[in-house]
């Protein structure tokens, strides 16, 4: 198995994450992502070579949308089924959260009947309640604050194109006060890769995120910055990413920022200050025209369907390594 580590990272054992919640990505050490991308890597060389791997028979998954998704609820749900296990699809309208039920209530019950828990939704603090409250591992499908397991499936692919994570440049371009910015922040803090974010005033990355990113970034040699110019982010860099200027639950204010988000387009243009061999990614969806070109996320440099792929991947070990043992 491949191992997405430096020499001098001592590999974790699969029992550090029995049990636990994944929530952020600054609530893991270093050594338990490369764990984690470890796993991806054998989940995914297993299923390439149609080798079963039933880690998770008889494990039933409850997973539950605020917020609607493709690429998060097929990758749980199949991931699922080929660890052998079950997912049940639970829309916040359908069961009794939505008519005013309680999140420790929900939260103590699914408990009772489900071995693992993926919630997507609006507010940070209601997975923060769903995690405290239940007796089984917590998984953050999304928030309006982080996003950690696209961030973890986007480590995998950048792993996959250059072959290492460790002092590679990554940049981000656009709102930085968004879910995927800030688990960018510490995913690429935790791995030793640089990340620079360039976004307007006004949508600057969460502070106390920022500062935690700069904190893991002391011990791993990651160097994290925020600017406003996008050609001064985007310099020499590996890795560019870029997400929709209006998120789900923003669109009153899509004009507003349209306008504040103009000049952070990613084009031709603005990646030429990129490194020749740059790869592009976007969580998708994306919209063409907006946020980035055709000419970009259609382009030779994107991997953003490796990226889409490597979701089920980076889902599977999170899946395996908390709810295995």
């Amino acid at each position: 198995m491949l191992k997405v580590k430096s020499d001098n990272q001592v590999k974790q054992g699969p029992f550090e994450l029995k049990g636990k919640d994944f929530i952020k990505m600054a609530d893991f050490e270093p050594n338990d992502i490369f764990f984690l991308l470890d796993q991806a890597l054998e989940m995914k060389n297993l299923q390439k070579k149609g080798i079963p791997h039933p880690y998770l028979s008889g494990k039933v998954l409850g997973m539950i949308f605020e917020k609607s998704s493709t690429r998060t609820r097929v990758s749980f749900e199949v991931g699922m089924l080929q660890l052998g296990g079950q997912a049940i699809f639970l829309s916040s309208n359908d069961i009794q959260l939505g008519r005013g039920e309680s999140i420790e209530d929900t939260a103590k019950v699914l408990s009772r009947y489900v071995d693992g828990l993926m919630v997507r939704t609006f507010a940070h603090d209601s997975i923060e309640q769903f995690a405290q409250a239940a007796d089984i591992p917590v998984i953050n499908g999304l928030t309006d604050l982080h996003h950690p397991t696209q961030v973890l499936a986007d480590l995998l692919t950048i792993y996959e194109h250059k072959g290492t994570l460790t002092g590679l440049k990554m940049c981000y371009i656009g709102d930085g006060n968004n879910n995927m910015c800030h688990s960018l922040l510490e995913g690429a803090a935790s791995v030793g890769m640089h990340l620079s974010v360039a976004s307007p005033n006004g949508y600057e990355p969460n502070l106390s995120i920022m500062g935690k990113a700069k904190q893991i970034g002391k011990s791993t040699g990651s160097n994290v910055i925020y600017t406003e110019s996008p050609e001064e982010a985007i310099k020499q860099a590996d890795i560019v990413v870029t997400d929709v200027w209006t998120s789900m639950g923003q669109e009153e204010e899509q004009k507003r920022r349209f306008d504040a988000f103009e000049s952070y387009q990613v084009n031709a243009d603005l990646c030429s200050h990129a490194k020749q061999d740059f790869i592009f990614l976007h969580c998708l969806p994306a919209h063409r025209g907006e946020e980035v070109t055709a000419e970009i996320i259609d382009g030779p440099h994107s991997v953003v369907f490796d990226e889409a792929e490597n979701r089920l991947h980076a889902q599977k070990a999170i899946l395996k390594s908390l709810m295995k043992y």
